[in-house]
């Protein structure tokens, strides 16, 4: 039997998902099979609408060599595994003569953990055991959840978090979880052989697709041990969040609240002298901590230096002292020692990190309302990292509808550290970028406006002539509106003026579930829906109830963010135009993200309205909109307020 074309199965795969085959995803499918046989690395941008998971799905599957597929959103994975691939599976079954098995595979907190279900947590400040169950009212939310979860874990196959429908809260889930580090391992578990987080790392292994998410990938590159199974091919969907999901990971943290909890679990299970000396640490970091001011810190000041070299002296000793000491009277110990074994040696590991003061770290003060103040190192970047581990003995394909920021591919491969396209050399990885397009005709269905005649956006302050042309916009729209807000101050005094001024009801995120407020926006057209950083990426409402997405400014980090700040200054260093390499690069691919919540199918119609004058007026603004969809252009304002109406009165003369 011949060996089926690539065209043939996609065509196989897109009749069973129910979608149109576009000229696009035959493009990228192409282009990702290729660099799959000769083992290079693509990065491929395919608009919205262009059927992209089957466009890299099915060349993976039809290559028949293991696929780690990695994605930063719980909606895509979902949607893979639900969806996409038991269809395409079925699909190609006939074609291939084989049936490729998939599993999904996350970090172990994101597991129900029978040890901690039946013997409780470890208490912090008891001894023994606490069991969560006896101690939360059944009449709380908390207790609820807890025995809901009991329930629940009589009848989940998974024990994934995100299987148990309705949710609970972080703290419940807490109760029953614990990270890798707290792990008392499969062979030690009373518990091993029936392990949810065990049952899905065979089911891993035994995969021909494994879907994991960003967090997971970059922990398998960071900390050496392997979590991932051995994989040919790496694909990186949603590939735009991966440098920032890679960071988060590479973040370490200290706070007062954390160092105690430490010092509590330690307590019972070393010598009085090694607790003692651990808690003076401590009381001396919490000390420093109640007088730190945010921002960045260039230099380590000396008294925080002597600080943070007494806790890093005192966890090694503890850690020492937990590996000698048994202690009989405490119930279940060696859960009890593991989690308190965890807890000092993330202390140590981060106050050893700062003391050693790595030029390739950034270290500042964090505060919090609610939370108080933190202590935060990060590595100035991740693209070193990313071209050693990411790029080496596989073939990786990174794909996103924003990856193309001001014409080409060089700013996201250089956060990524690949070389500019086209570069040779020994020690770099060969990459193309391929724009693969959309199946939407953006000039036809969509407006750019820039409001140019209002004054440019200050740090504060109120905008008045921008609340104007604001209320205007949403007027002449007839609600239809999705907010894009820069900060969630900007987006609540929005809201709180606009309530007041037109007859519209306006949903506030933070005011309940981002699934429900966008359930809520979907539903009614006259409903409008604010925000901030997860709007500009996490809405998807195509049809006539979002055709006016306002964002109030360019979305530029903060001048005070310490570590865009230091990015900034080392590219600067090195020569090159730091504002354009870290600010403007930040702002095009949130602006490209939350321009691509407009058209979101070929019958959709609307405005992107940008009330920030610089996108027209300031040199940086050609990179910024040749980063956006290609949108029919305007700084009128009466013609967009003409078409808006005309869009709003057609929507209303189909029904809708």
């Amino acid at each position: 039997m011949t060996k089926p074309s690539l065209p043939e199965l996609l065509h196989a795969a897109v009749d069973a998902v129910g979608g149109v085959e576009r000229p696009g995803q035959v493009t990228m499918a192409t282009a990702v099979a290729d660099a799959i046989d000769d083992g290079s690395h693509l990065l491929v941008q395919a608009g919205t609408g262009t059927g992209k998971s089957l466009g890299y799905l099915v060349p993976a599957l039809a290559h028949g060599e293991r696929v780690v597929v990695a994605t930063a959103t719980l909606a895509l994975q979902r949607q893979l595994v639900e969806r996409d691939l038991p269809r395409t599976v079925d699909a190609l079954h006939p074609q291939l003569r084989r049936r490729p098995q998939f599993a999904m595979l996350k970090g172990r907190s994101n597991y129900l953990c029978l040890h901690r279900l039946h013997e409780g947590v470890p208490q912090d400040e008891e001894d023994g055991l606490f069991d969560p169950f006896e101690a939360a009212a059944p009449t709380s939310k908390l207790g609820q959840d807890l025995l809901r979860m009991r329930d629940w874990a009589d009848e989940t196959e998974t024990g994934d978090r995100d299987d148990l429908t309705p949710g609970v809260s972080d703290r419940a889930w807490a109760q029953v979880s614990v990270s890798s580090r707290e792990c008392l391992g499969a062979s030690k578990c009373a518990y091993g052989a029936e392990c949810f987080a065990e049952a899905a790392r065979e089911r891993a292994k035994l995969a021909d697709v494994v879907v994991t998410n960003h967090a997971l990938l970059a922990i398998d590159a960071i900390e050496g041990a392997p979590v991932l199974p051995q994989h040919e091919v790496l694909i990186v969907d949603e590939a735009h969040e991966l440098v920032s999901r890679v960071t988060g990971v590479a973040t370490g943290e200290l706070t007062p609240g954390q160092v105690n909890r430490a010092v509590r679990r330690a307590a019972k299970l070393v010598n009085e002298k090694t607790a003692d000396e651990l808690q003076t640490a401590a009381e001396g970091f919490e000390r420093l901590m109640e007088l730190a001011l945010p921002g960045r810190l260039e230099k380590i000041p000396e008294d925080l230096g002597y600080a943070l070299t007494a806790l890093r002296d005192a966890a090694r000793n503890v850690i020492s002292a937990l590996g000698s000491t048994r202690d009989k009277s405490v119930q279940d110990e060696d859960a009890v020692r593991k989690q308190a074994l965890a807890s000092v040696e993330t202390i140590h590991g981060v106050a050893e990190r700062i003391v050693n003061g790595s030029e390739y770290d950034v270290v500042w003060y964090e505060r919090h309302d609610r939370f108080g103040a933190s202590l935060r190192v990060a590595p100035l970047s991740v693209s070193g990292l990313l071209r050693e581990k990411l790029f080496a003995e596989r073939s990786v394909v990174l794909t996103s509808a924003t990856l193309k920021l001001g014409g080409d591919f060089n700013g996201v491969g250089a956060s990524l550290g690949l070389a500019p396209e086209g570069t040779e050399g020994d020690d770099l990885p060969v990459w193309k970028g391929l724009d693969v397009g959309s199946p939407f005709d953006y000039p036809k269905q969509g407006i750019l406006y820039v409001a140019r005649h209002l004054a440019t956006p200050g740090r504060e302050g109120s905008r008045g002539d921008m609340m104007d042309e604001l209320s205007e916009l949403m007027e002449a729209a007839g609600g239809r509106t999705l907010g894009l807000f820069s900060s969630m101050r900007a987006a609540q005094a929005a809201a709180e003026e606009l309530r007041g001024r037109l007859d519209l009801p306006i949903l506030l995120q933070g005011e309940d579930t981002l699934g429900e407020l966008i359930k809520k926006f979907s539903g009614d057209p006259e409903t409008c829906l604010f925000g901030t950083l997860s709007l500009w990426q996490g809405v998807d409402v195509p049809g006539p109830n979002c055709q006016l997405v306002v964002m109030d400014r360019i979305p530029f980090p903060r001048p005070d963010d310490p570590l865009m700040s230091a990015r900034q200054k080392a590219v600067e260093e090195g020569g090159g135009n730091g504002f354009m390499a870290v600010a403007a690069t930040h702002a095009a691919l949130l602006m490209a993200q939350g321009a691509g919540r407009l058209v979101r199918a070929t019958g959709d119609r609307g405005v992107v309205a940008v009330l920030d004058p610089r996108l027209a007026t300031a040199r940086y603004g050609s990179y910024l909109k040749a980063s956006l969809p290609d949108f029919w252009y305007t700084t009128d304002r009466n013609q967009v307020r003409r078409s808006l109406s005309a869009i709003d009165a057609a929507a209303k003369a189909d029904g809708r």
